[in-house]
């Protein structure tokens, strides 16, 4: 049984220029990522994260740049081809055409597009930059999440080459401790309101909120996070300077100012229905959890919860009207046990939280009734008393269905836990407490 191997770069000898032999030649004895990232790039690693980021090359930079732009994402066959040479000696034989033909299929349309510099300086023309995976601002572990999804086969899984970022939070930071709050653009004032308060609460319980900076539920969640004064992630579907949707490029300048916006995507790219069904996987990477508030039955947002399951994050529903339709997505999950059913922040914080540390407050110790712990016996006979009127113990035992003797037991122990009192007339009934066993609602044995 052989060893596989990694596959050597391939070129097309129709094609094949001296510029595509050239680079072949220089990377063939790159079989791996380390002759290129080995010993460079793991000193950068090693540094502190401000030396770190200074000592990121103009190469990567632009290699990574240019190759956002030669493949729409996800680009799982270019993402391994990168891990395994660089972004540089991979950008080379993408440029030169001389990349196997599974990565030249990803890149073939745009690979002649070399227009880096220009996006760099389009990027910084809007305040935001590229954030590459050799800084440490890189969200490396909820990352880590689509690179196990590729290696089990699922495409749309693959890592992000780069992200164009623009504000004031690293990615990492944010990632560190966060959970999206996502729902249908149609939504109802209901789930708007239940999303702003979810995005203020989480803000407050030092959860970052990330979420897709749409109208509706999304819209919502960002506002509510800004009000609590933290940090909020917004990924786009579109270009870092293509502030969509257009009603909300305010709301994109206030994310940018106590969070970050990201996207994948090279500046100027407009936006597309599967661009943002592609930007799913980020934000779903990115959290801990999914808390869909609403979802129709065919809606987008289903579609990340998916990718939340299937790169093993936890799933949660917030239950609406049962006759609502922006609620049937959120019913169907519960309903199919895809999803957790929570309520309110301190239901999200247990779900996505620390063991032991983020539980949901349990009910307090004086909800229970001064009846509790009776047994079925001594509960008849309490019940049989009257507030007013004194009963002997016959008339109580022909009342409660309770033989005499019983009663005869039962009333002093009731008298002793304060429940009841003798009088001139007899025995009556008596509360130990302003409690729920005074109100006159039927007592029920436990």
């Amino acid at each position: 049984m052989t060893t596989p191997t990694c596959p050597q770069p391939q070129t097309n000898v129709a094609q094949e220029t001296p510029q595509a032999r050239s680079v072949v030649r220089a990377t063939s004895d790159l079989p791996t990522a380390e002759a290129e990232r080995g010993p460079a790039v793991n000193a950068v690693r090693d540094q502190p994260p401000e030396a770190r980021k200074a000592t990121i090359s103009q190469d990567i930079l632009r290699a990574r740049a240019y190759l956002l732009r030669a493949a729409e994402p996800p680009a799982p066959h270019l993402s391994r081809f990168v891990a395994t040479h660089g972004p540089v000696a991979a950008a080379d034989l993408v440029r030169a055409g001389a990349a196997p033909s599974q990565v030249m299929d990803e890149t073939g349309a745009r690979h002649h597009l070399d227009v880096a510099e220009q996006d760099l300086a389009a990027a910084e023309a809007v305040g935001a930059r590229l954030l590459v995976p050799e800084e440490s601002a890189w969200p490396d572990w909820p990352f880590l999440a689509l690179d196990v999804a590729q290696s089990r086969g699922a495409p749309w899984a693959g890592p992000p080459l780069a992200l164009w970022v623009r504000g004031t939070s690293p990615l990492a930071d944010c990632a560190e401790r966060a959970v999206a709050v996502v729902g249908a653009r149609s939504a109802t004032a209901y789930g708007e309101h239940v999303a702003a308060e979810f995005g203020h609460g989480l803000t407050a319980a030092g959860i970052t909120v990330v979420s897709g900076a749409a109208y509706g539920i999304d819209g919502a969640a960002h506002r509510g996070a800004i009000a609590g004064g933290g940090p909020t992630v917004a990924v786009l579907g579109c270009g870092i300077d293509k502030p969509y949707p257009a009603g909300h490029a305010t709301l994109l300048d206030r994310v940018a100012e106590q969070g970050v916006v990201v996207s994948e995507y090279p500046p100027g790219t407009p936006p597309a229905k599967h661009r943002f069904l592609v930007r799913n996987r980020l934000i779903a990477a990115l959290a801990a959890g999914v808390v869909v508030v609403e979802a129709g039955r065919r809606s987008g947002t289903r579609n990340t919860a998916a990718t939340a399951a299937a790169l093993g994050r936890l799933v949660m529903a917030v239950p609406g009207p049962v006759g609502s339709s922006m609620s049937i997505g959120c019913h169907e999950l519960v309903r199919l046990g895809e999803a957790s059913l929570v309520t309110d922040v301190a239901d999200i914080a247990e779900v996505v939280g620390r063991i032991g540390a983020d539980l949901a407050a349990r009910p307090a110790a004086d909800d229970r009734r001064d009846t509790d712990g009776l047994d079925d016996r001594a509960l008849r006979v309490h019940e049989a008393l009257d507030r007013r009127m004194g009963w002997s113990a016959e008339q109580v035992a022909v009342r409660s269905g309770v033989s005499v003797d019983r009663v005869r037991a039962v009333l002093p122990a009731l008298e002793l836990m304060g429940l009841a009192e003798r009088c001139e007339t007899g025995w009556r009934r008596r509360s130990r407490s302003v409690g729920s066993a005074d109100r006159g609602e039927p007592m029920r044995a436990r």
